[in-house]
Protein backbone atom coordinates (compact mmCIF):
# COMPACT_ATOMS: atom_id res chain seq x y z
CA UNK A 1 0.00 0.00 0.00
CA UNK A 2 2.93 2.58 0.58
CA UNK A 3 3.77 2.59 -2.79
CA UNK A 4 0.00 4.13 -3.70
CA UNK A 5 1.04 6.68 -0.87
CA UNK A 6 2.79 9.45 -3.46
CA UNK A 7 0.36 8.90 -6.32
CA UNK A 8 -2.20 10.69 -7.51
CA UNK A 9 -4.29 11.04 -10.38
CA UNK A 10 -2.89 13.02 -12.98
CA UNK A 11 -5.45 16.42 -13.60
CA UNK A 12 -7.10 17.55 -17.08
CA UNK A 13 -4.70 20.06 -17.42
CA UNK A 14 -1.61 18.00 -16.59
CA UNK A 15 -3.19 15.48 -19.42
CA UNK A 16 -3.37 17.75 -21.55
CA UNK A 17 -0.05 19.82 -21.56
CA UNK A 18 1.69 16.24 -21.51
CA UNK A 19 -0.13 15.41 -25.15
CA UNK A 20 0.96 19.08 -26.35
CA UNK A 21 4.45 18.69 -25.68
CA UNK A 22 4.64 15.44 -27.56
CA UNK A 23 2.42 16.50 -30.63
CA UNK A 24 3.43 20.59 -30.76
CA UNK A 25 6.91 20.07 -33.47
CA UNK A 26 9.07 22.05 -31.25
CA UNK A 27 12.28 22.40 -32.92
CA UNK A 28 10.12 23.28 -36.25
CA UNK A 29 8.64 26.66 -34.60
CA UNK A 30 11.94 27.43 -32.37
CA UNK A 31 13.60 27.38 -35.98
CA UNK A 32 11.49 29.75 -37.81
CA UNK A 33 11.35 32.32 -34.99
CA UNK A 34 14.29 31.96 -34.01
CA UNK A 35 15.63 34.69 -36.55
CA UNK A 36 13.34 37.44 -35.17
CA UNK A 37 14.11 36.61 -31.45
CA UNK A 38 15.72 39.25 -29.87
CA UNK A 39 19.55 38.82 -29.55
CA UNK A 40 20.99 39.72 -26.08
CA UNK A 41 23.13 42.54 -25.96
CA UNK A 42 20.37 45.79 -26.23
CA UNK A 43 19.77 46.02 -22.61
CA UNK A 44 18.18 43.17 -20.70
CA UNK A 45 18.98 39.40 -21.14
CA UNK A 46 15.81 38.13 -23.44
CA UNK A 47 14.73 34.25 -21.87
CA UNK A 48 14.86 31.64 -23.65
CA UNK A 49 13.03 31.26 -27.10
CA UNK A 50 11.41 27.95 -26.04
CA UNK A 51 10.43 29.32 -22.46
CA UNK A 52 8.30 32.21 -24.40
CA UNK A 53 7.20 30.38 -27.18
CA UNK A 54 5.52 27.73 -24.52
CA UNK A 55 4.39 30.34 -22.24
CA UNK A 56 2.80 32.45 -25.56
CA UNK A 57 0.89 28.97 -26.09
CA UNK A 58 -0.02 28.18 -22.23
CA UNK A 59 -1.74 32.04 -22.82
CA UNK A 60 -3.86 31.07 -25.84
CA UNK A 61 -4.87 27.85 -25.08
CA UNK A 62 -6.25 28.39 -21.73
CA UNK A 63 -7.19 32.14 -22.78
CA UNK A 64 -5.43 34.17 -19.91
CA UNK A 65 -4.43 38.06 -19.49
CA UNK A 66 -0.83 38.84 -19.51
CA UNK A 67 -1.31 39.00 -15.61
CA UNK A 68 -3.41 36.01 -15.15
CA UNK A 69 -0.29 34.08 -17.22
CA UNK A 70 2.47 35.46 -14.96
CA UNK A 71 0.32 34.19 -11.84
CA UNK A 72 -0.40 31.21 -13.87
CA UNK A 73 3.25 30.61 -14.05
CA UNK A 74 3.33 29.92 -10.55
CA UNK A 75 1.26 26.53 -10.68
CA UNK A 76 3.39 23.43 -10.97
CA UNK A 77 2.22 22.30 -13.93
CA UNK A 78 2.17 25.33 -16.45
CA UNK A 79 5.80 26.38 -14.49
CA UNK A 80 6.99 22.85 -15.85
CA UNK A 81 5.77 23.04 -19.29
CA UNK A 82 7.10 26.75 -19.53
CA UNK A 83 10.26 24.81 -18.50
CA UNK A 84 10.88 27.39 -15.29
CA UNK A 85 12.25 26.84 -11.73
CA UNK A 86 10.99 28.46 -8.66
CA UNK A 87 14.78 29.35 -8.27
CA UNK A 88 14.57 31.24 -11.54
CA UNK A 89 12.77 34.75 -12.25
CA UNK A 90 9.21 34.15 -13.96
CA UNK A 91 8.92 36.47 -16.55
CA UNK A 92 7.49 40.01 -16.42
CA UNK A 93 4.38 40.43 -18.62
CA UNK A 94 4.77 44.51 -19.81
CA UNK A 95 2.52 46.86 -18.19
CA UNK A 96 1.12 49.13 -20.34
Amino acid sequence: MQGYAGKRKQTRRERFLAEMDQVVPWSGLLELIEPFYPKAGGGRKPYPLETMLRIHLLQSWFSLSDPAMEGALYAPPMRQFARLTLSGPIPETPRS
